[in-house]
């Protein structure tokens, strides 16, 4: 996102070569500081809640695990995980995100999915 400036975050470096920028970044140094600390604050804020949310996307696929096990439903569904991927497709299409990026954390998750429904289904049912 934003590649085609040549730095990260999209940044351009704006200093003619020779030129000497250190006087007008030491003075806004601490100013630096201080956003980069918001910034990683913001950052952190956010990744809390991708992991609760992630945690909270297994305990579902638990539950989803323990009601096939209960009614004897296959746990490979395809059609399932092409919907999720083609939904995951689509969001990297439409806010800009590499949809390669978005294919290999879909099936880093999926994986982990599968794993414990495995583990679910293949322990004896509760229903009974």
């Amino acid at each position: 996102m934003n590649s085609e400036h040549g730095l990260a975050g999209g940044r351009r470096d704006s200093a003619a070569p020779g030129q000497d920028t250190t006087a007008a970044t030491v003075g806004s140094g601490e100013d630096a500081q201080r956003i980069l600390r918001t910034l990683r604050d913001e950052l952190d804020g956010l990744d809390r809640t991708l992991l609760e949310t992630i945690r909270r996307r297994l305990d579902c696929c638990c539950r989803i695990g323990l009601h096939k096990r209960d009614h004897s439903i296959p746990m490979m569904q395809p059609h399932r995980i092409g919907v999720v991927q083609e939904r995951a497709a689509a969001f990297a299409t439409e806010h800009g995100v590499s949809p390669v990026f978005l294919r290999a954390l879909y099936e880093l998750i999926i994986a982990e999915t599968c794993r414990l429904e495995d583990e679910i289904i293949g322990a004896p049912s509760t229903s009974e």
